[in-house]
């Protein structure tokens, strides 16, 4: 358990999320916040970028925009490999295609 711990590494990633102006909305997403997290995978930036802006004391003190929620999106940027885009549903968050933030 604990060499599982040793052998995995943090990255950093830079991070942007993306929300329209009113909850519901399916256009015009823009650019709420930008900011960079550590962890091992897109999956652990996702889980942490969602408890950070739905926790109350966790949220940034620059931040001006909703709580997260369902319709939001969320870029990944690593840089040389690549921009992942990831929309928050009911499901949990889906990775999409770049063409849907508009």
């Amino acid at each position: 358990m604990l060499m599982g711990k040793i052998l995995k590494s943090t990255q950093s990633y830079d991070v942007t999320l993306f929300q329209t102006p009113q909850f519901g909305q399916t256009k015009g997403y823009r650019q709420v916040y930008r900011l960079t997290v550590s962890g091992e995978d897109h999956d652990d930036v996702l889980a942490e970028v969602y408890r950070m802006f739905n926790v109350p004391d966790l949220v940034p003190k620059d931040y001006r925009a909703r709580y997260v929620s369902t319709g939001d999106i969320l870029l990944i940027d690593e840089g040389i490999y690549g921009q992942f885009f990831y929309r928050l549903s009911s499901d949990g968050w889906e990775r999409i295609h770049r063409m849907y933030v508009r």
